[in-house]
């Protein structure tokens, strides 16, 4: 068993994986992207998919950890999505529909349309192409990106994002530019488990916690859940915090 401590957002996060998991599914992983970027002599750009509460921050710096005690598996650098947010000034001032009523779009922050995904874009054709650049972070105490807040100089780029994955008109465009796709799924119950204790420990009250969750974290999960396409790699997060291929 390994343990892994992490600061994500300000909450303290220890996960533990298994060394059937490490051995089975992680370390393949890792070779796998090491031998695409042998193979084609350039940066090798992977997607990682999954639902909010799934443990994908969490899992993918594990695996840039565990990338650097290999000699025979590159060094990975793992960046978000969530620097696109669009500003928060902009979700206050816009609106959009959510089942037919029209709200403002800063009351649904995280799903889709709350993302500059024409930036996004942009700046993956970027990493795409080799070049030394700036990747964006998203600061929870500002409420806002922070522009070029990592440097991208690795050969093995693995991002992170709920939407990665989705069938929708625009978003299905990046599966295109990637060399290799992996999903997380995870059984409904649990992840708004996972989502309401991640909100009470970030500092909302239990009952305001179940509901954001309800209404925002659990629109956007099952949207990941039921509208997101196959993977090359496609696993399965279990009960106990062990993840299995599907």
């Amino acid at each position: 068993m390994r343990e892994h401590n992490i600061n994500i957002n300000g909450i303290d996060v220890r996960a533990v994986y298994s060394d059937d998991n490490i051995r089975d599914i992680f370390i393949p992983l890792l070779k796998t992207l090491t031998g695409l970027h042998g193979k084609k002599g350039r940066r090798i750009f992977a997607m990682l998919a999954a639902p909010p509460g799934a443990g994908k921050s969490t899992l993918l710096s594990f695996l840039e950890t565990l990338s650097r005690e290999y000699d025979d598996i590159d060094d990975i650098l793992t960046i978000g999505m969530d620097g696109f947010h669009r500003r928060q000034e902009y979700l206050l001032s816009h609106t959009t529909f959510r089942e037919g009523k029209e709200i403002p779009m800063v009351d649904i922050k995280g799903a889709p349309e709350t993302f500059d995904l024409e930036k996004m874009k942009e700046r993956i054709k970027l990493v795409i192409s080799g070049a030394e650049c700036g990747w964006p972070v998203y600061d929870r105490h500002l409420h806002n990106p922070v522009e070029d807040a990592i440097l991208i100089d690795g050969d093995v780029i693995i991002m992170e994002g709920n939407y990665l994955l989705l069938e929708e008109d625009g978003w299905r465009d990046l599966r295109e530019m990637a060399d290799y796709t992996i999903s997380v799924r995870a059984d409904e119950d649990m992840l708004k488990e996972r989502l309401i204790s991640r909100r009470i420990a970030s500092g909302h009250p239990a009952e305001s916690a179940e509901s954001f969750v309800e209404y925002s974290d659990m629109y956007n999960a099952r949207l990941c859940l039921n509208h997101s396409g196959h993977a090359d790699l496609e696993l399965i997060l279990n009960k106990d915090g062990s993840y299995s291929r599907k």
